[in-house]
């Protein structure tokens, strides 16, 4: 009996021993201080906070834009993201009025950029970065994503990203970018800075998650369901979009298991 009373403690002890531990590193610049150049507006708005594995190797990362119409939100590290084995950077970027576009989109650029160039410090695999982010952060990830210019002028490929995983993210020009120009927000635009524009066969692996069509806004859904099917139309293998129905535009709790799906899914089919 004590035999096997000590036998149990110790595979509890071996299995407490084995769980994954967290740390959270706040605030990281992602701008050197060149690039800052004394600018304090971007010095206290770009940076991030790098929530990861301490026990862990090779994990995959998920690099998250908060909402906020472009105009306001703060970083955050979702809470349906914590300890699940992966490492979570939740991103500030400078905020419509005080700059115009693409600043944000140029920071969104940066912050993903710094992932890939120091993620492997932390013990991340650098070739599973994933980027996503809800509405204007959505948006943010489509364009870095697709439009290869911007992850070029800091040395990246856009193609390196693992996945992109926008959540009701504009397809078509943000109404932010619109408003700058005077243009209404009901009326759409699809031009160079519209994920719509950049549609192309040898893209990341795309995963588009809207709310249901009847409960979003501006129809969202419909813009994603265009961008889906310009990518096949193209040739691009992998663009999935999933419609939560029921949910408006508020719909992160229900997509956040199918992002970790996706995590797992080209995790796997990479380490084959």
């Amino acid at each position: 009996m004590k035999q096997i009373l000590f036998l149990c403690f110790f595979i509890s002890a071996i299995s407490l021993q084995a769980q994954t531990t967290y740390e959270t590193k706040e605030n990281i610049p992602y701008y050197s201080p060149q690039q800052i150049n004394n600018d304090s507006y971007k010095e206290s708005r770009c940076v991030l906070d790098l929530y990861y594995p301490t026990n862990k190797e090779d994990f995959a990362t998920v690099v998250w834009f908060h909402g906020g119409g472009l105009s306001g939100g703060e970083k955050e590290i979702p809470s349906l993201l914590r300890e699940k084995g992966i490492a979570v950077i939740g991103v500030n970027y400078r905020l419509h009025p005080k700059v115009s576009a693409p600043t944000y989109i140029e920071d969104a650029a940066a912050a993903v950029a710094w992932a890939f160039k120091n993620i492997e410090n932390y013990g991340g695999d650098p070739s599973l970065i994933f980027v996503s982010g809800h509405s204007a952060g959505g948006y943010l990830a489509s364009m870095i994503g697709l439009d290869k210019q911007y992850l070029k002028e800091f040395g990246v490929d856009a193609n390196d990203i693992a996945g992109l995983i926008p959540f009701s993210g504009h397809a078509i020009t943000h109404f932010t970018v619109r408003k700058e120009r005077g243009i209404d927000g009901t009326t759409p635009v699809i031009d160079s800075l519209a994920p719509l524009y950049h549609v192309r066969k040898d893209a990341p692996p795309l995963l588009l998650i809207t709310g249901d069509r009847e409960k979003e806004m501006l129809g969202r859904y419909e813009e994603n369901a265009y961008l889906m099917r310009m990518m096949k139309v193209v040739g691009h293998p992998e663009t999935t979009l999933y419609e939560m129905d029921g949910y408006g535009h508020m719909m992160t709790h229900p997509a956040f298991p199918l992002l970790l799906n996706e995590i797992e899914r080209i995790t796997k089919m990479k380490q084959k």
